[in-house]
């Protein structure tokens, strides 16, 4: 008989489509029976800023809480919601191949940045997207926004699809492509310009500690498991946990994995936009262990470079 794995997801439609991809591959390694859970979380009902809902694991809480109480088995998530503390009871089961991680602008009529006019008025609901647009354009408008990925969409003009209030709109390529949607994309940014969310374009499979080694699910999990990807968040993460800074603060890291090394760049930026300090750093071994020492490494040099004089670090208090 196949183990019969319950799969807890939001219920948009990127959640439902990043869920449906992992679902099916699980199936695909392993003798699973698999069913989705939809599970309402309280980034999907509460409105406002993400800051204003209490920005780290606004998305996560609930699909914890139905993991731990047994309403689902396994949870799948943007890793990139993850709080950097671990979860008691819980365990990060796989952290699958990452999608390309840079941040795409949709706008108007095919523009780039560059070409945009200035005063244009541009969509994010990301501190951190805010603040190196206005970095590099101090001359545009940024407004908060919420909303799925067709909501934004819609809101740039031209669109036809909504009220096309905005001349462009930031989001995530990880997501478009997740949703067919990269035709929206007019631009793709350099991470140099804007530097990715520590995890952004990757998945974290949660599943319950107590998850037994030889069950079909546990053997599937680890056959899902990419290791550079799971190398580069944990560098990633690591700088964002000794920062003790969350998802929404204007902070931006990327990690590259070779056979042999790891390479870590990250930016604080001011909210406004008006200072950007960029560090890099790199250890020669590829291993858990040293990507979190990089990560920490990285995010004392930031602070000693005066990080906290740009944004609110819980690490400066």
């Amino acid at each position: 008989m196949p183990q019969h794995v319950r799969i807890g997801t939001r219920a948009s439609a990127l959640a439902l489509t990043q869920t449906g991809h992992v679902a099916d591959a699980l199936a695909a390694l392993a003798d699973l029976e698999v069913e989705t859970v939809r599970v309402r979380t309280d980034g999907d009902r509460l409105t406002g800023s993400l800051q204003t809902l209490g920005g780290t694991g606004v998305f996560v809480t609930a699909l914890r809480d139905a993991l731990l109480d047994g309403r689902c088995d396994v949870a799948v998530h943007s890793l990139k919601d993850l709080p950097t503390g671990d979860a008691a009871g819980l365990t990060l089961g796989a952290v699958p191949l990452r999608e390309d991680p840079r941040d795409a602008l949709c706008a108007r009529d095919g523009l780039t940045l560059a070409e945009l006019p200035a005063g244009a008025v541009i969509g994010t609901g990301s501190p951190r997207r805010a603040a190196q647009l206005l970095a590099a354009r101090p001359d545009v408008v940024v407004v908060d926004i919420r909303g799925n990925v067709d909501t934004r969409l819609g809101r740039v003009a031209g669109s036809g699809t909504g009220p096309g209030d905005l001349d462009a709109v930031v989001l995530a390529r990880a997501g478009l492509a997740r949703l067919g949607r990269l035709d929206a994309v007019t631009e793709l940014f350099d991470p140099a310009v804007m530097a990715p969310a520590p995890g952004q374009g990757a998945l974290a499979i949660e599943v319950r500690a107590t998850e037994p080694d030889d069950a079909p699910l546990a053997a599937a999990l680890r056959a899902l498991d990419h290791t550079p990807t799971r190398l580069a968040v944990v560098a990633e993460r690591a700088l964002l946990a000794r920062l003790e800074a969350g998802c929404a603060a204007p902070i931006g890291a990327l990690a590259t994995v070779t056979d042999d090394a790891i390479r870590l760049d990250a930016v604080v930026a001011r909210p406004d936009g008006t200072a950007t300090l960029r560090r890099s750093a790199t250890t020669p071994a590829a291993s858990e262990a040293s990507a979190r020492t990089l990560g920490a490494a990285l995010a004392e040099d930031l602070l000693a470079a005066g990080a906290a004089d740009l944004a609110e670090l819980g690490a400066a208090r």
